[in-house]
């Protein structure tokens, strides 16, 4: 019997798992869209800024998703994790994440899963979340 690798994780994946997320409305834009639960953004695409530079060429980075964390602690052992989680000076003091849409497939479906829901349980009403994940 022959198995095969799931497939890479991609921006279709992280729209799916956070649609599935209850009162969640996609905002923004086809290209850079951003998630919001009652009005409060959890994962929002980033056009390319000047606080996230390829650092071989200095180019800005066109793809970078900002995921919101729980907190300080969540969010560094996120970036523990290493690649592809990144951070900036700019979100020195921020609790979120970054990670490059062409980084997708570097990550897990069920850790994408994790990461994004535990975002929307940051900005979701807490009976929500309750209602929810119980």
């Amino acid at each position: 019997m022959v198995t095969q690798d799931p497939k890479p994780v991609d921006r279709d994946d992280l729209d799916g798992i956070a649609m599935a997320l209850p009162d969640v409305t996609r905002e923004g834009t086809d290209e850079l869209p951003s998630y919001a639960v009652r009005g409060k953004g959890f994962v929002t695409w980033r056009g390319p800024r000047k606080d996230a530079v390829e650092p071989d060429t200095g180019e800005r980075m066109p793809d970078v998703i900002c995921i919101v964390t729980p907190g300080q602690e969540d969010k560094e052992a996120i970036l523990q994790l290493g690649e592809p989680w990144f951070t900036t000076p700019h979100f020195d003091g921020y609790d979120a994440v970054l990670v490059r849409e062409r980084d997708l497939g570097m990550l897990d479906y069920l850790e994408l899963a994790e990461i994004v829901t535990d975002a929307w349980a940051t900005r979701a009403p807490k009976k929500l979340v309750k209602e929810h994940l119980g």
